[in-house]
């Protein structure tokens, strides 16, 4: 991605199994909840994160995904006032064209996904993240933010 190449399927598959599995090694060494950030951009990748329930000693575990929603104008305007990080415009839409926003059955049948518009400012946005994810880890969930 520093080189302005997008990553692919391929070289993201070990890369979210170790996320998921660092997750849960911290869960079986006593941690309450782990927050995971990542650009889980498609279901598939968020399904891999998912599976972190089935491997879990607890029955309990859960996986919840906090989506920051933006629009193209947004983040092509704070990927601007970025100095000096690799993250180009280029990027951007790379990561955009692969998008697949949560849907429904997400949302609302497996509803392990909160949505939260970033069009505020960062701090705002900030806020509004740290809420959502405070409000899982008091139920003792594992958390993914996307």
């Amino acid at each position: 991605m520093a080189a302005g190449i997008p990553l692919n399927d391929a070289d993201r598959w070990d890369w979210l199994i170790l996320l998921r599995d660092q997750a849960l090694a911290a869960l079986n060494q006593g941690a309450k909840g782990v927050v995971v950030t990542c650009s889980a951009l498609k279901k598939k990748y968020r399904d891999v994160i998912r599976t972190a329930r089935l491997y879990d000693d607890d029955p309990n575990a859960a996986v919840h995904f906090i989506y920051l929603r933006a629009s193209k104008e947004i983040l092509l305007a704070r990927v601007k006032a970025r100095q000096g990080h690799y993250m180009k415009d280029t990027m951007v839409l790379s990561q955009l064209s692969s998008l697949e926003e949560p849907d429904r059955a997400e949302i609302e049948k497996l509803k392990d996904v909160k949505v939260i518009d970033v069009s505020g400012t960062p701090v705002e946005v900030q806020r509004l993240a740290m809420a959502a994810v405070e409000k899982v880890l008091a139920e003792g969930t594992v958390v993914a933010k996307s």
